[in-house]
This record gives structure tokens, sequence and C-alpha cells, in this order.
């Protein structure tokens, strides 16, 4: 079991940046891939962006991809989403999400909320215009 934490949220103009943070518990890091979802009110959580268990292969909404950048540090187990050129519409609770990869599985990038086995308590992103 992993146990996920995020940070780095906050209130930004429209066009700043912000830095998340996913800090996880215990020493098999390295066996989850990490996502990064959102929920802005009376929306359903939507996918971000997320990272293979190596680092090596990423996957982005397309309303992010060119803004928003997803990387880890397995040493640290720590997941990061820097995001650029934020809007109005980025506004949401960012969670961090982690699965369990099989050592025998192929690469995996998935996007599916439901894909994922463990969820931190999410960090409030607000954008002012």
């Amino acid at each position: 079991q992993v146990q996920l934490v995020e940070s780095g949220g906050g209130l930004v103009q429209a066009g700043g940046s912000l830095r998340l943070s996913c800090a996880a518990s215990g020493r098999t890091f390295s066996r989850y891939a990490m996502g990064w979802f959102r929920q802005a009110p009376g929306k359903d959580r939507e996918f971000v962006s997320m990272i293979s268990r190596s680092g090596g292969a990423t996957n982005s909404a397309d309303s992010v991809k060119g803004r928003f950048t997803i990387s880890r540090d397995n040493a640290k187990n720590t997941v990061w989403l820097q995001m650029n050129s934020l809007k109005p519409e980025d506004t949401a609770v960012y969670y961090c999400a982690a699965k369990i990869i099989p050592p025998d599985w192929p690469t995996w990038v998935g996007s599916r909320a439901l894909q994922y086995d463990y969820w931190g308590q999410g960090t409030q992103v607000t954008v002012s215009s």
C-alpha cells in the first residue's frame, strides 16, 4: 500500500505557473505508475497527466499538452506536475494517483481514474482571470 500527499496548490493569476508535488510513502515507489487528475466544482474527475513507473513514458490530456509537464524521481518517491500558462479553466482540486504495475507488464500509460489504486487527498488550484 502507498500513501500519497499532494502539495503546491494555491491561487495564481492567469498566465502564471505552479508546481504540484506528490510525495509517496514506502520503498516500492518505482512499482507504481503515477497520475494527476483534477475535479472542478460540479464536474467529474478528469485525467490531466500520467507517467510510467520508470518515467520513460508519459500521457497527457489534450487540454494541458504544451502547458503542463509531469516528472518523477524514484529515489525521492516524488512526482511533480509543472503547470505553466495557467488558465481560469484549470481551476480545480488536483489529485495524485498511483497504480501498481506488475513486473511483467509492458509500459502502461492509462488515463482512466478507475484504473488507479491509490489516491491522495487533493490540493486546490485556483486561477484568477
